[in-house]
């Protein structure tokens, strides 16, 4: 993976939320880590995760039929949003940018010093440490049969 553009509600460079779990370890190889998250005995819901050390990105696979992209989490410095590089970002640039590409659904919320700044509307989330970002997290609605709501 070389392309790292953030597209909230579309996806990651060149994996779009709803891309199968076996499309995206044919693209990827398989992750340095991978754990099941859900029993589909308890849940009714299958949801798994994928660890890419060299990516710095965790990709989540919801869906029974089938499993597909539905979340990404980020920490890769080189990842951009709206042309920026989205780590080099303060917390009222990333507010400013969002509301600029049209999201407005604001939440903003601190717990053990870290600031979680989410735009529900875009189903995204900016962590920060201080002034410093530290992670993004963005995802889409998938339901069972592993479509996108």
């Amino acid at each position: 993976m070389k392309d790292f553009t953030i597209e909230p509600l579309k996806g990651y460079g060149e994996i779009p939320f709803g891309m199968t779990l076996d499309a995206t370890v044919k693209l990827l190889n398989m992750p340095d880590f991978y754990e099941e998250l859900s029993d589909m005995e308890e849940t009714g819901n299958r949801s798994v995760f994928y660890q890419y050390d060299s990516l710095a990105t965790n990709i989540y696979f919801e869906g029974i039929t089938k499993s597909v992209v539905a979340c990404f989490e980020t920490e890769n410095k080189e990842a951009t949003l709206y042309g920026k590089k989205v780590f080099d970002l303060k917390k009222d640039e990333v507010v400013k940018l969002m509301k600029a590409n049209g999201f407005k659904d604001l939440e903003e919320e601190t717990e053990e010093g870290e600031i979680r700044v989410s735009f529900e509307d875009a189903l995204m989330d900016f962590f920060f440490e201080g002034d410093k970002m530290t992670a993004v997290s963005w995802g889409v609605l998938v339901d069972e049969q592993g479509d996108i709501i």
